[in-house]
């Protein structure tokens, strides 16, 4: 159903038989129009706006003409109520427009509360105000120089009363006149720097940069965020009466009027008083009021004053105690020594609380690299200097200034890689701070360890100031301020002294880590960066350009293996050919390395080659030799992977073994055996989601080798040797150890082992051992021993 204002019927009763005739003519329009289906829809549309109204005949023949004009309720226009129109000569009712009401007390409620997550910023926004009061007079004040005479000094205070909850924010700034309080406080979200700003562009005269800050026009009501009574005095130089508006958070009324009071007179400028609310006092604390000042305010171009206690020490005389007075006979002449002590006075009296000036507005070229050092350590509060700093200025599409500082260590511990939340960027808006809380809007994380300091003039912020809008023009700052910190830590690598780049990398080389995983497009300036232990080189790390300048000639790849230690990885199986010809090979032994690598793919066209997997590729493959191996060993090859079954996907000859008989390694796109022990640790204690990515293992034997001759001899002779199967299997058993993989079976391991140490030891530094029959025998001998009869020789035909 629809409604309609009294006016409205009233227009179209008095119509009349007008609206009738022509509501005729478009019937019989209608009737001769070839679609019948508009014929119907327009008689069933006269008739529901005819029972929808009560007032007789003409107003449904007035119905009946609006509806044949325009069909404005199913949203199309019929051709035979156009050409009614047309024929008619009586234009339509004109529209009526109205203005959008609202409940001011509950829209003051959802603007403070909404745009706000804070409640501490209302004294950034309060403060943010006052500077653009003082500023626009200092503007007007160079063409008015009367403006400004009865207080030179532009300045902010702010008073602090704990007992009452009262908070006073006096400015000598511009001031407001009666109707520019009704304006500009009376009228939500009208910026009066807004418009001051715009007249500053349409004026011919108008020049330099204004440094105001205010553009929505709702700063002012973050008052009642802490406050539920708010108090403007202000004076401005173009009246000579001081006004006084107040107002309260749950009415939708204020009140102006002239203040008479001689002692609440203010020269000029805007005194502003907060009555907060109960649950808001604690915010009247004068240190709390000093503490956000330093916080949110501290790089506001004009002096912050706040109301502290203050101490200083002097030196009182101490009355002597009378029973402790002795008679003498000194003269009474002498003069004594008087006795003082130190006591402390305390007074109250405005304080300087902005005193850090922003070095980030100075020329480069005039900022020492003290002045830098002492900034960071106040800024961030540290008490280190930092390993270097950036000082730069961004002009184009994107306009800011920024320092960015490498601190010397990490914070949050040197494994703490993760930490989005780092407060290490501090963003302000014309010197005003803004937010140190982001989530990769200016740094990614694994550059979260940058600290520093952003100042946009035309950064796109919501209202509140505090989230940053997804923009191109956050991307390209993102993109400008991480060019510039790869280029500070680029710096510290090319550095003489190679200390500092050892100290960074001991805090940070993890975060560049993360960097190639998670930041593709950047991998050309994290490169250059990383550091590595390799076979050459294992007390000193050394760079991807330093591995690639003593590559050999004919050397194609980079190589590399993963381990959990230098003294693992140099003792790897995998490495007795490479190092018998000289080449250099990486050893990656923190966790993230070998992901890190693999990231990378390559660098200088040179691809990481994992020495641990098959396929290896040394360049010096001899196919004669090949063949004769392979026709020597082929079946043997066949027979150990029979007897080894799905342990091993292959069993082949090796190409990278000399002193070792055997190695295990792993297929070409599975995991190695470091990352495989690596997803082990990680899956807390359920492995069988484990078993479909572990990669497939090949099993190599070394045919150079004496117990791979023996083994080959073996199958040949007797293929079904008992001896031989558990040779096999203890082999398989060594060689899963040796190449870093973990036994499933390690109590069956170390039985083979003791076994083969059995026969291999035995009556080596012993006498044989005797069985115990025998031992039985010889003692039942013993204990039936018979004495031996002597018997003398007998002569027989003379002879004995």
């Amino acid at each position: 159903m629809i409604r309609l204002s009294r006016r409205s019927v009233s227009t179209l009763i008095r119509s009349g038989d007008r609206s009738f005739r022509v509501a005729a003519v478009a019937s019989s329009i209608s009737r001769s129009s070839p679609s019948a289906t508009g014929v119907k829809r327009s008689g069933t549309e006269s008739r529901w706006y005819s029972s929808s109204l009560t007032n007789g005949t003409q107003s449904t023949r007035s119905l009946a003409h609006l509806n044949m004009q325009t069909n404005w309720f199913l949203g199309h226009r019929n051709e035979s109520s156009a050409a009614a129109s047309d024929s008619s000569s009586q234009a339509p009712p004109p529209a009526e427009k109205f203005e959008y009401q609202a409940e001011v007390s509950r829209l003051m409620d959802l603007i403070v509360n909404s745009l706000y997550s804070n409640k501490e910023v209302f004294l950034r926004e309060l403060i943010s105000n006052a500077s653009d009061a003082l500023d626009k007079l200092r503007y007007l004040s160079v063409t008015d120089s009367e403006i400004a005479k009865d207080t030179p000094n532009l300045d902010i205070r702010i008073y602090a009363d704990k007992e009452n909850g009262i908070i006073t924010l006096t400015d000598s700034g511009i001031g407001m006149t009666r109707q520019e309080l009704v304006d500009c406080l009376g009228t939500i979200a009208q910026s009066g720097t807004a418009k001051f700003m715009k007249a500053l562009k349409d004026s011919k005269d108008a020049g330099g940069d204004s440094n105001l800050i205010g553009q929505f026009g709702v700063g002012f009501y973050s008052a009642f965020l802490v406050a539920d009574r708010v108090i403007v005095s202000t004076k401005s130089p173009k009246s000579d009466k001081q006004y006084v508006w107040e107002g309260e958070a749950n009415s939708s009324s204020f009140t102006i009027q002239e203040d008479t009071d001689p002692q609440s007179l203010i020269p000029r400028g805007t005194r502003i008083t907060l009555h907060l609310k109960q649950d808001a006092k604690h915010f009247a604390d004068p240190e709390r009021i000093q503490k956000l000042v330093k916080n949110y305010s501290q790089f506001v171009s004009f002096p912050i004053y706040t109301w502290q206690e203050k101490g200083i020490t002097k030196e009182v005389e101490v009355e002597d105690d009378p029973a402790e007075t002795k008679n003498d006979d000194q003269d009474d002449q002498t003069e004594k020594k008087k006795k003082t002590k130190k006591v402390v006075e305390r007074y109250w009296d405005w304080e300087l609380t902005n005193e850090t000036q922003p070095i980030w507005l100075r020329n480069p070229k005039e900022v020492t690299t003290a002045e830098y050092n002492e900034f960071y350590r106040k800024a961030f509060n540290e008490y280190l200097d930092p390993l270097a700093s950036s000082h730069f200025t961004t002009e184009g599409e994107v306009e800011f200034r920024s320092i960015l500082y490498v601190p010397p260590v990490s914070p949050t511990g040197k494994d703490d890689i993760v930490n989005q939340k780092t407060k290490n960027i501090r963003l302000y808006v014309k010197r005003v701070f803004i937010s140190d809380d982001f989530d990769g809007e200016l740094f990614p994380r694994y550059l979260s360890f940058v600290k520093g300091v952003v100042d946009s003039h035309d950064l796109p912020l919501n209202v509140s100031r505090e989230i940053l809008q997804e923009s191109r023009i956050v991307r390209i700052m993102k993109k400008r301020l991480m060019r510039k910190a790869f280029d500070m830590i680029l710096g510290i690598s090319l550095s003489e002294n190679r200390e500092d780049y050892e100290n960074f990398w001991d805090n940070f080389g993890k975060h560049l880590k993360l960097g190639c995983i998670e930041d593709r497009e950047n991998h050309k300036r994290i490169a250059p960066l990383l550091r590595f232990f390799s076979s050459q080189s294992e007390n000193d790390m050394i760079s991807l350009d330093e591995y690639v300048e003593n590559m050999k000639p004919e050397q194609k790849a980079i190589y590399y293996i993963a381990s959990d230690s230098i003294t693992s990885a140099k003792n790897a199986p995998f490495l007795e050919k490479i190092l018998e010809k000289g080449l250099e090979v990486l050893y990656l032994v923190e966790p993230i390395d070998e992901v890190a690598v693999q990231s990378l793919k390559a660098y200088k066209d040179k691809d990481f080659v994992d020495i641990s997997k098959e396929d290896l590729d040394l360049g010096d493959k001899n196919e004669e030799k090949e063949a004769a191996e392979k026709k020597e060993f082929g079946q043997t090859c066949d027979w150990i992977k029979k007897r080894l079954g799905d342990k091993v996907a292959n069993v082949q000859i090796s190409n990278r073994l000399s002193s070792s008989p055997c190695v295990l390694v792993s297929g070409k796109f599975g995991w190695s055996a470091n990352m495989e022990r690596l997803m082990k640790a990680q899956s807390a204690g359920d492995t069988t989601s484990l078993e479909f990515m572990k990669g497939r293992r090949v099993f190599e034997i070394n045919p150079d080798h004496s117990i791979i001759k023996n083994i080959n001899a073996a199958y040949k002779s007797n293929p079904n040797d008992e001896d031989a199967m558990k040779a096999i299997d203890l082999m398989y058993d060594a060689a899963l150890v040796s190449s870093g993989f973990t036994p499933e079976n390690p109590a069956e391991l170390g039985g083979k082992i003791y076994e083969m140490m059995g026969i291999a030891l035995s009556a080596k530094w012993s006498s044989p051992e005797v069985l115990p029959q025998q031992q039985e025998m010889a003692h039942s001998h013993n204990e039936d021993t018979f004495e031996a009869e002597v018997v003398e020789p007998v002569e027989v035909d003379g002879k004995k």
